[in-house]
């Protein structure tokens, strides 16, 4: 009698508890298996808050030209050299000269580790003083802590095919500069539709100018050029021309 109330006390507990179990996952809200912490770490796919530093933001600058546009450019750096991040969203801020919200931007951009990518955003208001309307003069970008996804990459996983950049060019004339660069493709395989940003720095520093442009194609083996070009001349004479392909994360 024992060995049968045993044997049924242990067949209950199994049939009245199985419906109430769920195996433990990463997506479970529940600090388990080899997790160090909630669904993150360990054997899931996502990195802890405590295993990687958060995104910088190293500047967000207004361009506005005489035909009452306004741009802005922003460049992002993820300093982990072992983590990357996809569709990590973000926000921009314009204000007036008075410190007065004027319009918000959002979207995402993919951190790829030890890198930093550039927002170009062109157009994204008016700076004119027109009637109604409120000249543009400070933007700021603003990641939240906990919006980016990490996950573990390094340059040497990265399995991305990214181009190199050749030195740019400066042509044109002063009053319509130009700039070109070749973009060679090192892989057999045809890159399409790559987007290309340059910033366009003084000899302090500062960033006077930016634009991005959508390479079509470029062959394996081989280069193509991208082109950018400007409607009026650049504010001071320019020192420094960065080009980074933006290239997404698999």
């Amino acid at each position: 009698l024992l060995i049968i109330g045993g044997a049924t006390a242990a067949f209950l507990v199994v049939v009245l508890t199985s419906p109430f179990y769920t195996t433990p996952s990463c997506t479970d809200n529940v600090q388990n298996q080899d997790e160090d912490g909630i669904d993150c770490g360990g054997s899931c796919a996502y990195l802890c808050l405590s295993q990687h530093q958060p995104p910088t933001i190293l500047f967000t600058k207004v361009l506005t030209n005489s035909a009452g546009r306004a741009d802005v450019i922003a460049l992002v750096e993820n300093k982990n050299i072992s983590a990357a991040a996809k569709n990590v969203p973000y926000s921009i801020k314009l204000y007036s000269a008075t410190r007065g919200l004027i319009q918000e931007v959002t979207g995402t951009l993919d951190l790829p580790p030890g890198m930093a990518v550039p927002v170009f955003i062109p157009g994204v208001a008016s700076a004119s003083a027109s009637p109604g309307k409120k000249i543009v003069t400070n933007a700021f970008l603003s990641i939240e802590a906990s919006s980016p996804k990490w996950f573990s990459m390094t340059s040497a996983t990265d399995s991305r095919i990214v181009p190199e950049v050749l030195s740019p060019i400066l042509g044109g004339t002063t009053a319509f500069p130009r700039i070109e660069v070749a973009l060679r493709n090192s892989s057999v395989t045809t890159l399409s539709n790559v987007r290309v940003v340059t910033i366009v720095h003084d000899d302090k520093g500062s960033v006077m100018a930016a634009s991005s442009t959508i390479v079509p194609s470029i062959p394996g083996q081989g280069q193509s050029v991208a082109i950018f070009t400007w409607n009026e001349a650049f504010p001071r004479a320019p020192s420094l021309i960065e080009v980074i392909p933006i290239i997404p994360l698999p």
